[in-house]
């Protein structure tokens, strides 16, 4: 059966506009509106073409001028959805060099903000000009409150559900009684000639308390490579800094260890507050965490690092060893971001999994039920194991 014409016309269309300008000859030149798309998408991918549209060779198909860049910008945002916008940013920035063109005001208020943005802003903090921190501040801000609305309510149900939960009391009121736990925990009581059971312990669930019930220490590794995770995390720890039933510190290293945890009722302060890139020394900033941790058993180590180790890696695993014989639930994350695992010491990461700490990457909608499951003292490594079940079977993309 012969394709529709119409249909014909649209397929011949979209291929040209992902081929480009060498497909001209075959599938025709564009004009209009779609002219300008393929304008846009030539100045960063093709090796002719530039961002006005104009053919000849380049070695920066958006040149090195701001208000250009600027331009080219404003034209992806009206031409392209923002999930493609942020796609071609990244790429602008990674493919032409443009994270000098990233301090200049002009350029920040062309921007779509993103995680990845973000993260491309605070590994220039030291290095940017004054007339550029109040714009590249907006743009943090943005993103920021973008995460908070997405995380913020599931992270506070999960968490104060897993609190309710852990804290069981043994004469409970009716309505608290936890029936899925009494039933299971007196199955020997079974009368068979009256098909039930007897039950000689209520398990309930506890009343809310004021009190801190638990100690979070989320201590992330600020090396270049994990921006995007160091984004998500100092979010999250001030979503869990604003809950009264825990305790949170933040902690970012490299090689040195900076504690964050008075900044953490503004996560933009927080964000300002790291320095990513440089080396890193997980030895050193566990050294450090270790010093937070007065109550183990009530106490949650996360660590958010690729593993990668400059510092002394067997003090490292021994204290992670001292803190795990402590009664510390010790958490350790490869990635806390949308991209899944990223380039990590396998090494350090079967060391901790000998130690009974899993490592894997987990991802900011998952984060909220991994710190319910640590709460509750699950089997981490069963949790890690379930969630990259979950990612195998449904992918991102």
């Amino acid at each position: 059966m012969a394709e529709p014409e119409e249909a014909a016309r649209e397929r011949s269309r979209r291929w040209r506009l992902v081929l480009g300008g060498p497909a001209e000859e075959s599938l025709g030149k564009v004009e209009g509106h779609d002219g300008a798309m393929d304008a846009a998408l030539a100045a960063l991918y093709d090796a002719t073409g530039d961002a006005d549209g104009t053919a000849g060779k380049r070695s920066a198909g958006l040149g090195g001028s701001a208000p250009k860049v600027a331009r080219w910008l404003g034209d992806i945002r009206e031409y392209f959805p923002s999930t493609v916008v942020q796609v071609m940013q990244a790429d602008a920035i990674e493919r032409l060099d443009l994270t000098r063109l990233l301090l200049e005001p002009e350029m920040l208020a062309a921007v779509e903000p993103d995680v990845h943005l973000v993260g491309t802003l605070l590994s220039l903090n030291r290095v940017m000009p004054d007339a550029t921190k109040d714009a590249a501040r907006q743009v943090v801000r943005t993103v920021v409150d973008q995460l908070e609305r997405r995380i913020t309510q599931q992270t506070r149900a999960a968490v104060a559900g897993a609190l309710n939960r852990a804290a069981r009391i043994n004469r409970p009121r009716h309505a608290d009684i936890d029936w899925d736990r009494t039933i299971r925990a007196n199955l020997k009581h079974y009368q068979a000639e009256h098909r039930t059971v007897i039950p000689e312990r209520l398990i309930g669930y506890g009343r809310r308390s004021t009190a801190v019930q638990r100690d979070v220490v989320l201590c992330v590794d600020q090396s270049g490579s994990m921006a995007a995770s160091v984004v998500f995390a100092g979010v999250f720890a001030a979503v869990l800094a604003s809950m009264r039933s825990l305790r949170t510190s933040l902690v970012v290293f490299d090689t040195a260890v900076v504690d964050l945890t008075e900044q953490l009722s503004d996560p933009v302060e927080v964000l300002f507050g790291t320095q990513l890139g440089g080396g890193t020394d997980i030895n050193r900033a566990i050294t450090y965490s270790q010093q937070l941790i007065s109550r183990p058993r009530d106490s949650i180590f996360v660590l958010v690092s690729d593993l990668y180790e400059g510092g002394v890696r067997e003090d490292m695993l021994r204290r992670v060893a001292e803190m795990t014989a402590a009664g510390v639930q010790v958490v350790v994350l490869l990635a806390l971001s949308d991209e899944g695992a990223p380039a990590y010491d396998h090494e350090n990461a079967a060391a901790l999994a000998a130690l009974g700490v899993p490592a894997f990457a987990c991802t900011p909608d998952a984060f909220p039920d991994l710190m319910a499951a640590a709460i509750e003292r699950r089997d981490l490594q069963a949790f890690a194991e379930r969630f990259k079940d979950q990612q195998a079977s449904h992918p991102a993309g």
